[in-house]
């Protein structure tokens, strides 16, 4: 069966940026044991100036240039045309789209899947940018119409469900994302002082708050590294955390790390007493299952899909986001507890072995493979009659 997975992948496999293109590596690794399955990754990159074909293993990885335009533009114009252009070329038997990919295999015939990995529009609503409420509304009526027309929708978290009720017409499988192997066998170091976050330092992810947390920490005199892995790109967000920073004197607690790989992240994980992420929106956060599969206890938010991935004071602890001192309360707990953190760390890690192991995943997404493919075949042997 070959199955063109249309969705951002990175240029190196192994330094995914952002929780789409770990996902996707993950899922796309798993998948390409299935000796049944031939595998075609097809992405785009403004970085791309042309096309070229190259390989991954037993993976063929398409990188079309991109078309023109915004995000939006691109996946709803000139770039959907080139996209459906392409897919139609290569004759897949499957197409699973991902991400804003959905938009781009819209209404095309061959059978096809979608995993909602984010809502733009909810995002863009909390991000703090220019014109956020109207770009929103936007964002809302374009994701709505590209649900309401998918035919098999993976959805990676009971909130994912939630939202598209009364929305998709298609069916709805639940399938959590998959985490890379590797971090289910991590050699724990905890120190009892390091709190790690996996973000993009913005205002979506609320860093902001949490630096007040740990600063809350410092004035108390509790030792406490906070250490933040993620883009820097949004300027004039990190420009307010970084002189939030210097005003509270806290360049010694708080270390920016930057965007950094997965070998990276994992070693970061390795000697982390708590990872934290209290953002305003989220489905289903790659960081906290990566955290979760290392045994490292967590603190998140209350909201939108952290709490179907945390269980309260079980395998880790939920926090309002814009509670400064809750979130402060609940990493104080963890770091002066070793048993806590050893605790919550061993739940977490056996719920993401139940959940989150890519070899489980992959052969639950190729189940919504087969079934779409059989589910076409049965529609065109009606046809035919």
């Amino acid at each position: 069966m070959k199955v063109a997975i249309v969705t951002s992948f990175p240029d190196d496999p192994g330094a995914p940026v952002g929780g789409v293109e770990a996902v996707s590596v993950n899922l796309i690794e798993a998948l390409a044991k299935f000796e049944d399955l031939d595998i075609q990754v097809v992405t785009t990159r403004q970085t791309y100036s042309s096309s070229v074909i190259d390989s991954w293993g037993r993976v063929t990885v398409h990188r079309l240039a991109w078309a023109g335009g915004s995000t939006l533009r691109h996946a709803s114009g000139s770039g959907r045309r080139q996209m459906q252009e392409y897919l139609t070329k290569i004759k897949p038997d499957v197409i699973h789209a991902h991400d804003t990919y959905g938009l781009m295999t819209k209404g095309m015939a061959v059978p096809r899947v979608f995993t909602i990995h984010g809502f733009i529009y909810g995002d863009t609503r909390v991000s703090g940018s220019r014109f956020a409420r109207v770009r929103s509304y936007v964002w809302r009526r374009i994701e709505t119409a590209g649900w309401a027309d998918q035919p098999h929708i993976v959805s990676i978290s009971p909130y994912v469900r939630e939202r598209l009720s009364g929305i998709a017409t298609g069916v709805i499988h639940d399938i959590d994302n998959p985490v890379s192997d590797r971090f289910f066998d991590t050699d724990r170091r905890d120190n009892g002082t390091v709190v790690f976050c996996a973000a993009a330092v913005t205002a979506r992810k609320n860093t902001l708050t949490l630096i007040d947390a740990v600063a809350h920490l410092a004035d108390d005199g509790i030792e406490v590294e906070l250490r933040l892995a993620g883009s820097l790109d949004d300027a004039h967000y990190v420009q307010r955390v970084r002189g939030h920073v210097a005003r509270r004197q806290l360049e010694k607690q708080i270390i920016f790390l930057g965007r950094i790989g997965t070998e990276q992240i994992h070693k970061e994980l390795s000697s982390a007493s708590v990872f934290a992420l209290t953002s305003l929106e989220e489905n289903s956060p790659m960081g906290i299952e990566e955290a979760m599969a290392a045994g490292v206890p967590v603190v998140t938010s209350n909201r939108c899909g952290m709490p179907y991935m945390v269980r309260d004071g079980e395998s880790g602890f939920l926090v309002d986001p814009n509670d400064t001192e809750e979130i402060a309360l609940r990493l104080r707990q963890l770091l002066r507890s070793d048993e806590l953190r050893r605790s919550m760390g061993t739940r977490g890690r056996e719920i993401a072995l139940d959940r989150f192991r890519a070899a489980n995943v992959a052969a639950r997404t190729r189940e919504v493979y087969l079934r779409a493919v059989q589910a076409r075949t049965g529609v065109d042997a009606l046809v035919s009659a």
